[in-house]
């Protein structure tokens, strides 16, 4: 998995999902339970991830639609 974006915020991080299933890219959240387990008081940020061979497509995606992404 490589990571795509990272965010204390889980709900961009569902919407950036949203993103990438609707092109049909799968993705992992990472760090999801590390947050829960510390209150989920957002400071542990949570990564989205993806397969290595749809890293240059999903970076495309969130482009695409506005959303920054490394």
């Amino acid at each position: 998995m490589r990571v795509l974006a990272e965010s204390a915020d889980p709900v961009r991080l569902s919407f950036l999902a949203a993103l990438l299933a609707d092109a049909g890219i799968a993705s992992q959240q990472l760090d999801a339970h590390v947050s829960a387990l510390h209150g989920g008081i957002g400071v542990f940020p949570r990564r989205l991830a993806v397969r290595p061979e749809d890293y240059a497509r999903a970076r495309a995606v969130l482009r695409q639609a506005g959303e920054a992404a490394p």
